[in-house]
């Protein structure tokens, strides 16, 4: 197709938006898992108090939990940048996201005032944590809506995946 000044146009087709969405998609997904990752890793003992102040797994494995997850965490935001294995890391971010909301409405539900210790390393707060939990609670759906878009449509661009399998497949 050309316009009045006789340049090309090339109609854009829904599969190239659907590859530049899940693009986008993708590396935002990347970039919230690696900095939460990386702001918990100079302190993985204070991560691993503030799961144990979420009060829903013994102490031991709270502490565990609290410094194993951060490298789950940018384990999961290397493998996005790359765009390998997309469609099964994005199930695990999915996963992710939802244990975390589950986390945060537990809390809420008993009465508690924690900082989810999402990006910093948490801790109890005097006031305002339900306003703090509608945030993150709305953050972390949005994040989970991003996961299922890139389960439901892996295929993206500048992605590991082209090269790795049978794209003609997905």
């Amino acid at each position: 197709m050309r316009t009045m000044n006789g340049t090309e146009v090339r109609p854009v087709r829904a599969g190239q938006v659907r590859e530049w969405t899940g693009t986008a998609a993708r590396l935002l997904l990347a970039a919230v898992l690696g900095y939460a990752g990386l702001v918990k890793i100079p302190d993985l003992r204070e991560a691993g108090r503030t799961v144990v102040l979420y009060r829903i797994v013994p102490e031991e494995s709270a502490q565990l939990i609290g410094g194993v997850l951060p490298f789950i965490e940018i384990a999961l935001a290397v493998l996005l940048v790359l765009g390998l294995a997309t469609r099964v890391v994005a199930a695990g971010a999915a996963v992710l996201m939802v244990m975390y909301i589950a986390a945060i409405t537990s809390v809420w539900a008993r009465g508690m005032s924690i900082d989810c210790g999402c990006f910093s390393s948490g801790g109890t707060v005097t006031s305002g944590a339900e306003r703090g939990y509608v945030i993150d609670i709305a953050r972390d759906l949005v994040l989970l809506a991003v996961a299922v878009l890139l389960i439901r449509n892996p295929r993206t661009r500048y992605a590991l995946d082209h090269w790795v399998l049978d794209t003609k497949e997905r």
